[in-house]
């Protein structure tokens, strides 16, 4: 089929992303069908006059967000999605808007390149936890705080607004709009140190009759809250699209715990035709919520971020956790989360008496980061700098890739491997520590061992190591682990 596809070449979107918007916006609208084949990369970039490299990035990101699929030897297909509900914000008049581990857990560092193997080896720690600091604009946030506290800014050193201060929430409202998707408003944010803070608050507003699934392997400092607050936790197993739709509805839980942007720690990133079934799952009863926890979306390397699950929630059921751990560093502390409209009433009767666990000075030196613009550029910066880290791990790794399979690439800040002889786990951390090299078992990610039905797989998270740490570390890896046979 052919496809005709109005490009702007003066318009500041890339053109590979009015290419992806547009035929996005003829599946949503059901102008292509399911089943409907697609033009190939290469014909359509020779119809559009464009480079195919372009075509294939639209491509990548529609078959990343699941609406479209390639079978082998026949081509590129449109998705079948049932109920296809289109991610629109709300703006502040309610007008539409456009498109625009183990004990740390997940947001803490880990420092790399410290400390010894058991042989006195240096340690090059591949750990997933780590990011880099190095590039972090200090200057410009050292003179934010000055400028904050010039004056004797008396008022911030009084107790202010229990959700955060509402110049950083409306920040916080803008960017979630702009970046992914999400639909809220200042008032539905609240501001938190930390996801673990942020869960435990939430489970004053929801109340404790409920019981929580969660994706296995999971981010497991939100399981140990989530249980500690005496909640009933069920592992429900995932497939290569997330959690299990089917396996959820068998569970008896009325609330799904999801990363569906990125999965942590397995880097899944849910399709459309998932989020729906959740979404659907949500919706079929009263009471039944959706936890999205969108820890780091910011960083995916190949198209732009997937849209946030809870802009496709029309019916005000998904519960969605941001943070700036990540993205600027986890010491800032500093979490959010966006409460459906049905949930507020609750907040204000369970939970309003809870002051902000964030200092005022803090919340106010952030909001100028990004009120500036620095936050945004900081972003891009480490987009960059992420990626070149990503792109040398794999390349440092590749002649490993007939010993194990490289899953998690062009997102996150880890990669995962998979011995394809089945190498055990243990076998592989302590070959790799002989070496020097610290990497770290899947097998930490779940809630209950004996539902690890995963093949050996371990971990290489690569964001607080230099690019020479990585391919040091690689090349011990090879030496560690080439040719190694299942003992």
């Amino acid at each position: 089929m052919e496809l005709l596809i109005p490009l702007d070449s003066e318009s500041k979107m890339p053109l590979y992303e009015q290419i992806y918007r547009h035929i996005r916006k003829e599946i949503r609208e059901g102008a292509l069908g399911a089943g409907e084949k697609l033009p190939s990369s290469r014909i359509l970039a020779e119809n559009l006059k464009v480079s195919r490299s372009t075509v294939q990035m639209a491509y990548d990101q529609l078959l990343a967000e699941g609406y479209m699929e390639t079978i082998p030897c026949r081509g590129c297909f449109v998705s079948r999605i049932e109920g296809l509900v289109g991610v629109e914000a709300v703006g502040q008049q309610g007008g539409k808007l456009t498109d625009g581990e183990e004990s740390a857990g997940r947001d803490f560092p880990n420092p790399s390149d410290r400390g010894f193997s058991e042989k006195g080896n240096p340690l090059i720690d591949f750990s997933p936890r780590g990011i880099d600091l190095e590039k972090f604009p200090f200057s410009v946030w050292r003179k934010l705080n000055r400028d904050i506290l010039v004056d004797g800014n008396r008022e911030l050193f009084q107790a202010g607004d229990p959700r955060g201060e509402l110049s950083l929430r409306r920040e916080i409202r803008t960017y979630l709009h702009s970046a992914r998707g999400v639909n809220c408003q200042e008032d539905q944010i609240i501001v938190g140190a930390g996801s673990e803070y942020l869960l435990m608050l939430l489970s004053r507003i929801l109340g404790p009759k409920h019981r929580i699934a969660m994706e296995n392997p999971t981010y497991k400092q939100a399981y140990r809250v989530l249980s500690g607050e005496g909640y009933d936790v069920v592992p429900v197993d995932m497939d290569h699209s997330g959690m299990r739709a089917d396996l959820l509805k068998k569970s008896g839980a009325d609330i799904a715990y999801v990363m569906p942007s990125h999965q942590y720690p397995m880097g899944v990133v849910m399709p459309i035709t998932r989020r729906q079934e959740l979404l659907a799952w949500a919706w079929r009863e009263e009471e039944r919520f959706i936890i999205e926890d969108d820890y780091d979306s910011e960083f995916r390397y190949k198209g732009i971020p997937v849209p946030a699950l809870q802009g496709m929630d029309q019916k005000e059921r998904v519960i969605y956790m941001g943070t700036f751990s990540k993205s600027i560093a986890p010491a800032i502390r500093v979490g959010f989360l966006v409460l459906p409209r049905t949930l507020l009433p609750l907040y204000r009767e369970r939970a309003a008496f809870y002051a902000s666990t964030v200092s005022r000075i803090d919340q106010n030196v952030l909001c100028q980061f990004m009120v500036g613009g620095h936050y945004e550029r900081h972003l891009n910066r480490m987009r960059a700098l992420y990626r070149g880290k990503h792109d040398a791990l794999l390349t440092a790794l590749k002649p490993l890739e007939r010993e194990f399979e490289i899953q998690g690439e062009n997102a996150g800040l880890h990669v995962l491997m998979t011995s394809r002889k089945g190498i055990a786990e243990e076998r592989l951390v302590e070959l790799a520590n002989e070496m020097g090299v610290k990497v770290y078992g899947l097998s930490a990610y779940f809630i209950r061992q004996e539902q690890n039905h995963y093949p050996p797989t371990v971990i290489l998270g690569y964001a607080s190591l230099t690019i020479e740490q990585i391919q040091n570390g690689a090349s011990q890896l090879l030496r560690a682990w080439k040719d190694v046979e299942k003992c």
